[in-house]
This record gives structure tokens, C-alpha cells and sequence, in this order.
């Protein structure tokens, strides 16, 4: 990160002076953490130099949200798939993608949780968090006759 700041020559007049700051931002690193450069600041006569300060902030993810080291994705299933299940894959944050064999029901707005496909946790060593599935149920705008029939007999 290039900063620009004050400081006091030997001869004390004032110039500014750019310098290079490296952040070396650590996977998992939540947003709100606070990386701060002791006496990198402007430098004043008479006075201690101040600190600098960084704040990260998360970039939202087209796929994927943030929940502490755990990571959301939400997956759309046709009625048909949600009743009937289905072998979804589901993107993973290494971009590869993982296979979810669905066999049972799956109510609208239930989640599957994948262990360690989450976002490693910085407190805890090697350990990540959860990739959890949301699963969103299309249902269909309308249905023939012959297919409410059908659903009616079927169902119980």
C-alpha cells in the first residue's frame, strides 16, 4: 500500500515523502480486523511520528457469502429434484466443484453442510470452516389438469 506522509527533515522544514507499507492479509482474516504500522504516520517537531491504521473489509463474492469461517451458497432445485432428488454439483472456493447425491425430500430453504470447505479460521491452525447448501425449491407457476391429477393420486 503506497502512503504519503509528513515528515520533518534534520534541518526542520516539513516535506512529504511517499513510502510502501506490504500487508501481508492472511487467509480467513474476518472483516474488521486491524493491522496498524507503529510511527509510519506524519511525523510532527517535538512529537511521536503516528501510527497507521488499515481496516479489511470483506469483497462480497458472487457466489458465496461470508458466516465467520463458514460460507453460504445457495443452490436452486426444481420441485422435481427437491422431491425426487438429484446429484448437484456445488462450486467449492478452490474452484472446483464437490457432488451432492440428494435422496431424500428436500424442504425449501433447508441446508446441507460440506465439513472443512469453508474459509480456514486463523484461530483455530489448519482448521476451516463449513461450506453450507442452501437449497431454494422452484416451484412451477401453474399446472395442467392432468398433472394436479396425477400429483393428487401420487401424494399422500
Amino acid at each position: 500500500m503506497r502512503i504519503t506522509r509528513k515528515v520533518v527533515s534534520p534541518d526542520g522544514t516539513a516535506k512529504t515523502e511517499d513510502k510502501v507499507l506490504s500487508i501481508n492479509i492472511k487467509p480467513g482474516w474476518k472483516s474488521g480486523t486491524k493491522i496498524t504500522f507503529p510511527k509510519e504516520g506524519d511525523q510532527m517537531p517535538g512529537r511521536v511520528p503516528a501510527d497507521i491504521a488499515f481496516v479489511i473489509k470483506d469483497k462480497p463474492h458472487p457466489k458465496f457469502k461470508r458466516e465467520g469461517s463458514d460460507i453460504r451458497y445457495v443452490h436452486n432445485l426444481s420441485l422435481k429434484q427437491a422431491l425426487c432428488g438429484a446429484a448437484i454439483d456445488v462450486p467449492t472456493l478452490d474452484g472446483t466443484t464437490q457432488r451432492l447425491q440428494i435422496d431424500t425430500v428436500i424442504k425449501p430453504n433447508s441446508t446441507r453442510r460440506l465439513a472443512g470447505q469453508g474459509l480456514p479460521n486463523p484461530k483455530m491452525g489448519n482448521k476451516r470452516g463449513d461450506l453450507l447448501v442452501e437449497f431454494h425449491v422452484k416451484f412451477p407457476d401453474s399446472l395442467s389438469p392432468e398433472c394436479k391429477q396425477l400429483i393428487q393420486n401420487a401424494l399422500p
